[in-house]
């Protein structure tokens, strides 16, 4: 198994950045897919990025393409989500997942067998 943490959420204004930050731990980190959700309130959890194990292929969601950045450091057992020009839109809790032996960046919350806590993300206009 492996344990996720977040952090890194916040408040920032419309049009700032934030950079999210995913720790692992457990298993070898650098055989799972990395993805990113969120989940704002009264809404279901939805598709943000992700990253294959090999680092390879990368898939973002439309509504972030051109301003997010998935990447990872498997040195450090970190995966982040560094979040540009944003928006009252991306309000939400930020959950990472991992998914084992896969180098599929799927977008299906379905496909992802570890889930963090999340950390609240508030952007204020």
């Amino acid at each position: 198994q492996v344990q996720l943490v977040e952090s890194g959420g916040g408040l920032v204004q419309a049009g700032g950045s934030l950079r999210l930050s995913c720790a692992a731990s457990g298993r070898t980190f650098s055989r799972y897919a990395m993805g990113w959700f969120r989940q704002a309130p009264g809404k279901e959890r939805e598709f943000v990025a992700a990253l294959s194990w090999s680092g390879g292929s990368i898939n973002y969601a439309d509504s972030v393409k051109g301003r997010f950045t998935i990447s990872r450091d498997n040195a450090k057992n970190t995966a982040y989500l560094q979040m540009n020009s944003l928006k009252p839109e991306d309000t939400a809790v930020y959950y990472c997942a991992a998914r084992y032996l896969s180098d599929r960046p799927s977008p299906s919350r379905n496909d992802y067998d570890y889930w963090g806590q999340g950390t609240q993300v508030t952007v204020s206009s």
